[in-house]
């Protein structure tokens, strides 16, 4: 699995900046297995239902379920502002993480994934993302997006996500 990690990390990289790197973490307990929990969150066709600015998602041609190296297209929307990015999962561990790269234009611009940890009433699950825009980018996804505080903004919607995700998934 690392070393499968590891060529997809390095194939998506396309441009070297100096990038922020800025990474942010939100959990949360969730009463459900590990296994229930990672099949929802790695359904990416399911996104929709529990993040506030990823409203769908579909897999690209040639891929229809969750391994390393499987690419989709994340459509997403911050008021009148909408764009598409690309996923590429990274990492795809049943019951235990999930981890995908976006980019756009073949840009690498940011880093998402999720570490599930069985406890005695569940799990507890990590939601984390790594901005990697260099300063230079900033200006632009600004206007694109809509979102003046990126990691206000994500910090927002990842504690929404949760919510949303414990929600479909306890009951």
């Amino acid at each position: 699995m690392a070393a499968d990690r590891q060529v997809a990390r390095t194939a998506s990289a396309v441009l070297d900046f100096e990038a922020m790197a800025e990474k942010l973490e939100i959990v949360r307990d969730i009463a459900a297995p590990p296994d229930v929990v990672y099949a929802a969150i790695s359904d990416v066709t399911r996104m929709g239902e529990w993040s506030e600015e990823c409203y769908a998602c579909e897999w690209q041609v040639g891929f229809d379920r969750p391994i390393v190296g499987a690419t989709f297209d994340g459509h997403n929307r911050n008021g009148t502002s909408e764009w598409t990015s690309q996923g590429t999962i990274i990492e795809a561990d049943p019951g235990r993480s999930f981890a995908f790269e976006c980019s756009m234009f073949d840009f690498h611009f940011s880093t998402w994934g999720y570490r599930i940890e069985p406890t005695e009433t569940g799990c507890r699950v990590t939601e984390w993302s790594e901005d990697l825009r260099p300063e230079s980018a900033l200006e632009f996804s600004k206007k694109m997006s809509g979102v003046d505080d990126r990691a206000e903004r994500n910090r927002q919607t990842m504690t929404g996500t949760l919510e949303r995700l414990a929600a479909a998934v306890e009951g």
